[in-house]
C-alpha cells in the first residue's frame, strides 16, 4: 500500500510540472495504434502482417495483399522502443519473407533490405511478386539468397546490387498436377540442401483425387542436381537451428491430421544417428485451417532462447530444438486459439503476434468492411491462458492398410480426455473376419527410435457389419503416454483405415 501511495505521489507530482506522459493506449495486450490497415477504396484486399523481424532496437514489419495489385496501402513498418509506428515504403504486393543475412549484417524482410543503422534498400524486381519464403544460398552464401515465389518461381537475389536471377518454375520441377494452384510459403537451407514447401490443401486433396501440395529438396547448382520430392501434400513451413544436433523441423497436413516431419543432421564431422526424416503425427485443433486458403503462414520460431514454439493449425506447441538420436523430444501441447497469425516473434520481452483480423478480399464478403490486422504483445507464458488444448486427427484416415504394418506415432501427452474410433472396409468387399487393432503406447518420449520397445496397451476386436469393421475406445480419465501408434489385424488385402481420436 504504502508503494503505490509512492508511485501516485511521483504521477501526481509529474502532472503538476507538467512532465508529458505520452503513452500509447493498450487494452489487453494490443494496441489500437499499432494496428495496420489497407486503403478502403478503390480496390479493397487484405492487410495481413506477413513477416516480423527485431532490428536495431526496433520491430520492423511488413504486410500483404491477396494479389499483387490487387488492393492498395500495404506497406513496410517500423515500431521504436517507444512503441511509434513509422511507415518506411508502401508497396501493393504479397511477402512473409524474413531472415538475417550475416554475412552483409542485413535483415531481409519482404523486398526490403535494412543493415544495421536502418537504411532501407529494395529488391525493386521483386516489387510487384509474392514473396512467400527465402533462404541462404547453398554455392555463394557471402553474397546471394533464395527468395521463393508463392506461385513457384525459385531466384537467386545478390544482396549487395539488389539483382535477381529466376534459377526455376518449382511448378514444373516438382510436377505439381496443371489446376493445382501453387501456394509455396517457406524455404531452408542446411547442410548443403535446400528445402522447400508448397501448402495446397483442396477439394480435390480431401476427395484423394489430386495432391498439389509439395515438401522437396534440391543440392544445388555446383552439384548440377534435380529437385527430390519428399511428400505430396500440404506443407507450410521448414525450419531449424545450425547447431544442437541440427534439427530440420517440416510443418504440414493432410486430411487425417497434423503431419511434423524431423531429419536430425547430427553435429559436423560426426556420423548422426538417423539421417532420414522421421514422421509424426499431432491433433488438429480446427477444421477451419484445412483449405490452403485458410492456411497463411503457420510458424516455428524461437520466442525464448534455445525453446521453440510451433503455431500448427490453430495449436501452439512447445518444441526443443535438439533431437537425441534422431528423435524429437518434448513435443508438448500449449493451447488451441482462433486467432490467424502469419508471424511472431520476441521483442524488448514481449511475445509479438502478427494477424490478419479482417480482410475485404475483392468484396467476398460484404458486412467485413476495412481490411486490417493489429498486434498482440504478452509474454510466451501468457498463452497458457489461451484456449485449453483439444483437437482430433490420427494416422489414418480412408488409408491403405497393410495387415499387423504399425501406423507413424501420434502424439498424446497433454490432453485430458481421449477417446479412439477404429474403421476398416474393404474396396472389393470381401469378407474380412476375425479383424482387431492393437495400440501400442510409448511413454518415455522416444517413439521407439532408440531402439526402445513400443508397449502393448490394448488390443480390441472390430465388430463385422455389412458396412465394414468398427470398434472404439474410450482411455481412462488422466491415463496418457508420449505417443501412441496403430496396427490392425486382418486379413483383409485390399482394406481402406481409418484411426481418429478426439481429445477434449
Amino acid at each position: 500500500m504504502e508503494k503505490l501511495k509512492y508511485i501516485l505521489f511521483l504521477f501526481g507530482v509529474m502532472l503538476e510540472v507538467g512532465v508529458s506522459i505520452d503513452m500509447p493506449l493498450s487494452v489487453n495486450g494490443i494496441f489500437p495504434s499499432l494496428a495496420v490497415t489497407a486503403s478502403s477504396t478503390p480496390t479493397r484486399s487484405e492487410c495481413g502482417i506477413g513477416a516480423l523481424m527485431p532490428w536495431n532496437e526496433n520491430l520492423y514489419l511488413v504486410t500483404y495483399l491477396s494479389t499483387p495489385g490487387g488492393g492498395n496501402g500495404t506497406g513496410l513498418y517500423v515500431i521504436d522502443p517507444d512503441m511509434k509506428m513509422h511507415t518506411l515504403h508502401i508497396h501493393n504486393s504479397v511477402y512473409a519473407n524474413r531472415m538475417i543475412h550475416p554475412q552483409s549484417q542485413q535483415v531481409i524482410i519482404g523486398p526490403y533490405a535494412i543493415d544495421g543503422k536502418g537504411a532501407v534498400r529494395i529488391f525493386t524486381s521483386l516489387l510487384k511478386v509474392r514473396i512467400g519464403g527465402m533462404a541462404e544460398h547453398i554455392d555463394d552464401p557471402e553474397n546471394m539468397v533464395y527468395m521463393l515465389g508463392m506461385d513457384g518461381p525459385l531466384w537467386e537475389c545478390n544482396v549487395h546490387n539488389m539483382s535477381c536471377t529466376q534459377l526455376f518454375d518449382l511448378v514444373k520441377e516438382l510436377g505439381i498436377p496443371k489446376g493445382q494452384q501453387p501456394h509455396f510459403k517457406a524455404a531452408h537451407t542446411m547442410d548443403g540442401v535446400l528445402w522447400v514447401c508448397s501448402n495446397t490443401l483442396n477439394e480435390a486433396d480431401f476427395l484423394q483425387q489430386a495432391h498439389g501440395g509439395r515438401l522437396a529438396e534440391w543440392r544445388g547448382q555446383k552439384k548440377n542436381s534435380s529437385w527430390i520430392v519428399l511428400e505430396k501434400t500440404e506443407f507450410v513451413e521448414v525450419t531449424g537451428r545450425h547447431n544442437f544436433g541440427r534439427l530440420v523441423l517440416a510443418l504440414g497436413q493432410d486430411s487425417a491430421s497434423v503431419i511434423l516431419k524431423v531429419r536430425d543432421l547430427g553435429n559436423p564431422g560426426t556420423p548422426s544417428y538417423n539421417t532420414s526424416w522421421q514422421t509424426y503425427r499431432l491433433p488438429k485443433a480446427s477444421h477451419a485451417y484445412d483449405h490452403f486458403w485458410q492456411t497463411e503462414w503457420p510458424r516455428i520460431r524461437e520466442v525464448e532462447t534455445e525453446r521453440y514454439l510451433m503455431d500448427a493449425f490453430g495449436m501452439f506447441y512447445e518444441l526443443s530444438p535438439l533431437g537425441w538420436a534422431g528423435s524429437l523430444w518434448g513435443v508438448k501441447p500449449v493451447s488451441q486459439h482462433l486467432r490467424m497469425i502469419p508471424d511472431f516473434t520476441s521483442w524488448r520481452g514481449f511475445l509479438v503476434l502478427g494477424g490478419n483480423q479482417v480482410s475485404s478480399i475483392f468484396d467476398n464478403n460484404l458486412v467485413t468492411g476495412q481490411s486490417q490486422s493489429g498486434l498482440w504483445f504478452g509474454k510466451t507464458d501468457d498463452l497458457w491462458n489461451f484456449g485449453k488444448p483439444k483437437g482430433w486427427g490420427g494416422p489414418w484416415r480412408d488409408s491403405n492398410i497393410t495387415n499387423n504394418v504399425p501406423s507413424d506415432p501420434y502424439l498424446m501427452t497433454g490432453f485430458d480426455h481421449k477417446t479412439v474410433h477404429f474403421r476398416i472396409h474393404s474396396k472389393s468387399k470381401k469378407e474380412y473376419k476375425d479383424s482387431s487393432v492393437v495400440i501400442e503406447i510409448d511413454f518415455t518420449g522416444t517413439a521407439g527410435h532408440l531402439g526402445e520397445p513400443w508397449n502393448i496397451y490394448k488390443e480390441i476386436a472390430l465388430d463385422i457389419t455389412s458396412e465394414g469393421a468398427y470398434a472404439f475406445h474410450v482411455f481412462p480419465e488422466g491415463f496418457s503416454a508420449h505417443w501412441v501408434r496403430f496396427k490392425f489385424r486382418t486379413s483383409c488385402v485390399d482394406c481402406l483405415g481409418t484411426v481418429t481420436l478426439h481429445y477434449t
